[in-house]
């Protein structure tokens, strides 16, 4: 089994906070803040006990790649990528809200749908879809961004009465998210893979608002592969995908789907290794190039070494 990052706990000059998300870990400074992409997963917001070697590695060079491939549409907050798993960039001040992109019905939006609900965030879906049908054209469906436990669904009329995010700055995240759906569409077609849903984060950096946290890794988005779309949808077959959720449902498999009273259950070795596997598929599949794993004899101290060389 390869080495992987459960959490990191260092202590650098100059550092005035410290904040450890689901997956990422971050050292906070007076203008910049320094990101370790850990190899913890999380599920139904919960993080399970297992890491998963190289998951870190994976996010962290997946979203540098489509971060840069954006920047033309929106600017964004990387300064540095001093090591495989970290990132170094600009402290925005975050909105409070997810921006989730649909352009299928699958996930969450599929259960609900399947529920008997036909309204998602406050947007109607029309009556006889299938799980993972395309839908008739992409829909925003904006979750709040929880500093504990679940995000939880909410429309933009709420995000707007609540006053959550101004008018103004909702529908520039609004025009920003369907113009980087967009270009992650064509990005994945080009891979012979569908963009399914994914989501993106803002926050603001003085008056500028900049892109945030990760885009279009296995993490924030689901994918299925192109070749074969069609016939697997006829049949009423489950799609082939590169995403979570295939974690996911093997947690619902073993009994968990991250409500209370529920045990997490326990990853056998074969499983993490097929999950990292997994990871490495997409890093694959969706960029185009060979995964180098990262030297991990030494990785919590390179990890510690390029954020001191970079702060």
């Amino acid at each position: 089994m390869s080495t992987a990052i459960k959490e990191t706990q260092f202590k650098f000059p100059g550092q005035q906070g410290f904040y450890k998300g689901k997956v990422r870990d971050v050292y906070i400074f007076d203008k910049k803040i320094a990101v370790v992409a850990s190899d913890r997963i999380s599920a139904f917001d919960v993080v399970l006990p297992r890491a998963i070697p190289q998951k870190g590695q994976v996010l962290n060079q997946i979203a540098a790649k489509f971060l840069q491939a954006t920047s033309d549409i929106v600017p964004n907050w990387v300064e540095s990528i001093p090591h495989p798993q970290v990132t170094i960039g600009k402290k925005c001040e975050p909105f409070k809200v997810e921006m989730v992109i649909r352009g299928y019905l699958a996930g969450h939006a599929a259960r609900e749908y399947k529920a008997g609900k036909r309204m998602v965030c406050g947007v109607s879906l029309p009556e006889g879809l299938r799980e993972n049908d395309k839908l008739p054209s992409p829909i925003i469906t904006p979750t709040t961004k929880a500093s504990e436990g679940h995000d939880e669904d909410i429309s933009k009329e709420q995000i707007l009465a609540q006053g959550i995010v101004s008018k103004e700055d909702y529908e520039v995240l609004e025009k920003y998210t369907h113009a980087l759906f967009e270009r992650g569409t064509t990005i994945a077609k080009q891979m012979g893979l569908l963009l399914v849903d994914t989501k993106y984060e803002f926050g603001k950096y003085g008056d500028q608002i900049l892109l945030i946290d990760e885009i279009h890794t296995p993490d924030s988005s689901r994918y299925f592969y192109a070749d074969g779309y069609d016939g697997l949808q006829e049949a009423g077959l489950p799609q082939k995908q590169l995403s979570k959720e295939f974690v996911r449902q093997w947690l619902i498999k073993n009994g968990f789907q991250g409500k209370e009273g529920q045990q997490v259950p326990e990853m056998p070795d074969s499983f993490v290794e097929e999950v990292s596997e997994r990871y490495i598929e997409l890093f694959e599949k969706i960029t185009g190039e060979k995964f180098i794993k990262a030297a991990t004899k030494a990785l919590e101290k390179d990890i510690e070494t390029a954020i001191l060389e970079h702060i």
